[in-house]
């Protein structure tokens, strides 16, 4: 029976460098959050008045802001046409609140002007799931039961899809941190200083980001290397 290299091997640095690039991604948003959390804007306004106005001024008037429990897990969603802003950032007039709260504008903005990217990116996600899910799966049938290099290469196929959906989200964020910085400044929202230091908190959130597609990459990467191209060890 063939042996495959679980415990031990070299490619778990993959695995270790990808979560250390997320760790420190997090940290570095939490971070960056707080201190700039701490800076009142000069206009006064919350979050939720300034989602309000950036929407309105867009000509968005079919999507309701509602406020949820928790930290940075503001959201916008396309299905109910619906942006969610956090505790920390619905009812707070700080940089780090806007900024955050413009951002998810720039997500409902994007969904109104029919943005690309976005639209696959959310019909890409049941694909990614199903992908994430059935991987690992199937690869460890096809290793220990079916003795399958077809059915590893499938796993191995499932979870690339991961890998494209994390790609694809790269410019879905970032152009949604440009629209809002934009955004920020023709409404009169923030000024001068306030969108420079805004625009380090939307920079540091979208490394968040980019650590989670380098992970994702990663793993792929160490996938290939273990069990890819009928690579054994007898």
């Amino acid at each position: 029976m063939p042996l495959y290299p679980f415990y031990f091997d070299w490619t778990y640095a993959l695995v270790i460098v990808g979560i250390v690039l997320c760790l420190a991604a997090s940290a570095k948003v939490k971070s960056t959050f707080a201190k700039y959390s701490k800076v009142r804007s000069m206009s006064g306004i919350t979050g939720a008045e300034a989602a309000e106005k950036i929407l309105r001024s867009s000509g968005i008037n079919d999507v309701i802001i509602e406020r949820i429990t928790g930290n940075l897990n503001d959201h916008y969603d396309p299905r109910s046409k619906t942006l969610r802003l956090s505790d920390s950032v619905y009812g707070q007039s700080s940089i780090a609140a806007i900024g955050v709260a413009a951002h998810e504008c720039g997500h409902a903005i994007q969904d109104e002007k029919s943005y690309v990217p976005l639209k696959f990116r959310a019909a890409f996600v049941p694909v990614a799931n199903f992908g994430s899910k059935l991987a690992w799966p199937i690869i460890l049938i096809g290793l220990l039961f079916a003795h399958s290099q077809i059915l590893i290469n499938l796993g191995i196929i499932l979870f690339s899809f991961a890998v494209i959906f994390q790609i694809v989200t790269l410019p879905v964020e970032f152009n949604a941190s440009r629209r809002a910085v934009a955004r920020l400044g023709e409404t009169g929202i923030l000024f001068g200083d306030e969108l420079r230091q805004t625009k380090k908190v939307l920079d540091a959130a979208a490394l968040t980001y980019v650590a989670a597609a380098a992970a994702t990459i990663l793993q792929l990467l160490r996938l290939v290397i273990l069990f890819g191209g009928g690579r054994r060890r007898d």
